[in-house]
């Protein structure tokens, strides 16, 4: 597991954006963790963040030419990232976010921040229906100087929710783009194993519900 990992599932801990419990999703599943960016709720906690954002990126190597952070958590996300990329490694590039409500008086419209074009990279917290993420390839779909190069995510939860398939793995199939995430439900699984602040019995639920709703490994995109 690269430091980065590790750094992101201690933050989201510490930050108590990494719940146990019992928690019912909008699947109707009853989950025994949940993840909450909007945790993520002081500077250091996100100035963290976004160097782990930056260091996923750089990772892996994916061309892009701006960020784009869809409304609402993908906002403090994009923009955070774009500070790390700059200050820790020399990339400075353009952002931009998207308004819920396009604006009628001012500047107008629903676009702030740099203008879309080129290979624009998509960041956001999680992928559930990939709803957010959608809408944002139909505003890219009206720039015709701008496409989208990928989605990077925080936590990926990896659950299958239709035809084995988890909900990244269809959204990168239905639209040939790539997600990628800092860490999944299996990274989580190994640093939590052993970690003192979490219950081997909670550990256990986790690795229980894994089993039974995790999308099969041979279903990777």
């Amino acid at each position: 597991m690269e430091a980065f990992q590790r750094d992101f599932i201690q933050l989201a801990i510490e930050a108590q954006a990494l719940c146990f419990g019992n928690f019912t999703l909008k699947s109707g599943r009853n989950s025994p963790y949940f993840f909450n960016a909007g945790k993520f709720d002081n500077g250091q906690a996100l100035a963290m963040l976004g160097k782990c954002y930056a260091a996923k990126i750089v990772a892996s190597g994916l061309s892009f030419d701006m960020l784009f952070g869809p409304a609402y958590k993908g906002i403090p996300l994009v923009a955070v990232t774009a500070a790390a990329l700059a200050t820790d490694h020399g990339i400075n590039i353009p952002f931009a976010f998207n308004r819920k409500v396009a604006k009628a008086h001012g500047e107008g419209g629903s676009i702030v921040g740099a203008e879309l074009s080129g290979k624009v990279l998509i960041i956001d917290d999680v992928i559930t229906a990939g709803t957010a993420i959608r809408e944002v390839l139909s505003l890219l779909a009206s720039f015709k100087q701008a496409s989208a190069a990928g989605v990077v995510i925080g936590l990926d939860r990896c659950e299958k929710i239709a035809a084995d398939l988890s909900a990244s793995q269809s959204f990168s199939r239905d639209h040939q783009l790539p997600v990628m995430s800092i860490v999944t439900i299996e990274d989580l699984l190994q640093f939590l194993t052993g970690e003192e602040r979490i219950s081997p019995e909670v550990v256990a639920e986790m690795e229980a519900y894994w089993q039974r709703y995790g999308a099969p490994k041979d279903n990777r995109l």
